[in-house]
């Protein structure tokens, strides 16, 4: 699909949902994709895009961000505390946030820095083993305890299952946001973002609609 198909299926979502135009961001997931193809998103004029590594990211956009303006970069993978400066230094949001040692390094730095990117926190909304995120039962504390840090948390993040209907994850995922007066929904994907805009996303993460499937490195 072309960049301005997705953007359009975007702006209808919306309406059907009574949502605001332009109240949902798509982020274009470019992790492991050439950089012929993201510079030709960057060149149709989009600018906000998601990464899931932060040696990927910091290999890529420093000398994207230097040709193209206002490059708006969130990182959307697991995040280890030992990258952390790097990823508050390339990044404006930061999506992964899942346990209280990165909360805790995060703070440490934003106090360092005097900045944080806006950050979201991963519900492991299917409570997959093999995936990162916190519980949802443990979610009311551990975004008290990033409040109680004096992080920026601005909303919650999910990956639904692959083998489980998506609407379940998101609306579970928009319940827990609401009671803690958070508004950002980071959720949806390229085969699932009209419905998870339907149940209140404001940020959709869709990488292989725009780019194509992904190559993968050699070696």
């Amino acid at each position: 699909m072309s960049l301005q198909e997705i953007t359009s299926r975007i702006a209808n979502a919306e309406a059907r949902s009574d949502r605001p135009a332009g109240s949902v961001k798509l982020i274009a997931v470019s992790k492991v994709q050439p950089n012929e193809r993201v510079q030709a998103v960057l060149e149709q004029g989009h600018r906000c895009f998601g990464e899931n590594r932060v040696q990927e990211a910091a290999s890529k956009w420093p000398a994207f961000k230097e040709q193209f303006d206002a490059v708006d970069l969130h990182l959307i993978g697991p995040l280890q505390t030992n990258k952390a400066r790097q990823a508050m230094e390339l990044c404006n949001a930061i999506h992964s946030v899942d346990r209280p040692k990165l909360a805790k390094t995060l703070a440490r730095l934003a106090q360092e820095e005097g900045y944080c990117p806006d950050l979201f926190i991963q519900v492991n909304t299917g409570e997959e083993a093999q995936k990162a995120g916190v519980l949802p039962a443990d979610a009311d504390g551990f975004i008290a305890e990033c409040r109680s840090l004096d992080l920026p948390v601005r909303g919650l993040m999910c990956i639904p299952p692959v083998d489980e209907e998506p609407t379940l994850h998101f609306a579970l995922l928009a319940k827990i946001a609401a009671r803690n007066g958070l508004e950002g929904l980071s959720m949806g994907m390229s085969g699932d973002f009209e419905q998870a805009i339907a149940l209140g996303a404001t940020h959709v993460r869709i990488g292989s609609a725009i780019f194509g499937e992904r190559v993968k490195p050699q070696g």
